[in-house]
């Protein structure tokens, strides 16, 4: 019984990592792709499985990895540890500035009169629930145990299934309904929806723990396999669902769209925002606890020490979610560079440099066409990312 209830912890696992913020903007992707562009989603969601397999097969493949960064260490050396370690953080950072920016958009949403006037300083609704935003979660980040926001935020899951059933629900019930067509194929927003579904799929640094932490490490395949189904089948039915509902006016989260004087709308909105506030501590103690090595071993034992380190970090991701508050773009932004790099492109790059003549050659074809694919994508996704947001920024 106790083996069972392991074994669907794991899936459970697996899944809540893939289900994040991103299942908002698969509509909006929709929107900027065209509905021939929803087949990016899919084929993303088949390589960053293959490439989660390969991972494992890096694992495997020395005594003592167990993370991503040790993959990188074991194909390049202490610079490939050192590259991966930078580029996960920054991948953590950035989603924390998309909290901000989320909680934000969708409480200035459900209040838009609010305000603050305080000694000729004017805070209109979003500038003054991204600053409360980030008051409220200051303190979870100088927490040592994080035991309870853990446990709280592997709600993620059910999270966005109540977010999906409210989706549907203000569709079907509600009589919005889903009569709009759309357009086919959106060439100009191809590179925003790659970005946008490469985002969907960025759990990779989590992927070596869940193998890790596997008793029978050989249902790792079937637990990867089983979350990316899963997962897909839901990004893939809100962007269908949200898409057809709100056409072309969908915005970058399909919370914004649905009427705020339905009660399933208000239940989608408030489940969104309750959810990043309990992964916000989680997301930033990584980048933190490493900033933290930095502290002379003398200074260590003093807290003060580190809770000055993740305050400076919390304030640091609300300024740049004040200037740059583009929830879709940053989040496309994010999915073309980083996680392109940490999905399709780095997991390909350290099994050919650690297997090397193992790599049967059909393997080696494969990987290459992936980190072809990657570069490609990450090079157009964000080009045209930044070319938006300097351009809404001017």
């Amino acid at each position: 019984m106790f083996s069972m209830y392991n074994d669907l912890y794991h899936y459970f696992v697996g899944i809540n990592v893939l289900c994040g913020v991103g299942i908002l903007s698969t509509p909006y992707a929709v929107k900027e792709g065209g509905w021939l562009g929803l087949s990016i989603l899919f084929l993303f969601a088949v390589l960053a499985w293959y490439t989660g397999i390969l991972l494992r097969q890096c694992l495997d493949s020395q005594e003592g990895l167990e993370t991503y960064p040790d993959i990188g260490q074991a194909a390049f050396g202490t610079v490939g540890r050192i590259a991966i370690s930078i580029i996960l953080y920054i991948e953590l950072y950035a989603c924390c500035v998309e909290y901000i920016i989320l909680e934000s958009d969708n409480l200035s949403s459900l209040f838009p009169n609010a305000h603050l006037d305080m000694g000729g300083l004017h805070l209109n609704s979003k500038l003054l629930f991204a600053i409360l935003t980030t008051l409220v979660v200051l303190p979870t980040t100088w927490l040592r145990d994080l035991s309870i926001l853990s446990y709280i935020s592997a709600g993620g899951v059910i999270a966005s299934i109540l977010v999906m059933i409210s989706l549907f629900w203000v569709g079907l019930v509600d009589h919005v309904g889903f009569q709009n067509k759309g357009s086919t194929l959106n060439l100009s927003g191809i590179p925003i929806a790659i970005g946008l579904y490469g985002y969907c799929y960025s759990g990779h640094a989590v992927f070596p723990n869940i193998y890790s932490s596997l008793k029978k490490p050989n249902q790792y395949p079937s637990v990867l396999f089983s979350s990316f189904a899963i997962c897909t089948v839901m990004f893939a039915g809100v962007a269908v669902m949200g898409y057809t509902m709100f056409g072309e006016s969908t915005q970058s989260q399909f919370t914004l769209n649905m009427p705020h004087n339905l009660v399933a709308s208000k239940i989608a909105v408030w489940t969104t925002v309750v959810n990043p506030i309990t992964k916000y501590a989680l997301t930033i103690t990584p980048m933190a606890l490493s900033l933290e090595e930095l502290i002379p071993s003398s200074h260590r034992k003093t807290h003060m020490y580190a809770i000055i380190i993740r305050t400076a970090l919390v304030i640091s991701t609300l300024c740049v979610a004040l200037s740059v508050p583009f929830f879709g773009l940053v989040m496309a932004l994010v999915g073309s560079f980083l996680t392109m790099l940490v999905t399709l492109i780095l997991p390909c790059a350290c099994f050919l440099g650690i297997l090397k003549s193992k790599v049967s050659w059909l393997q080696a074809i494969f990987c290459i066409v992936i980190i072809a694919v990657g570069v490609v994508c990450s090079a157009f996704g964000t080009y045209s990312a930044l070319s938006k947001i300097i351009q809404n920024l001017s």
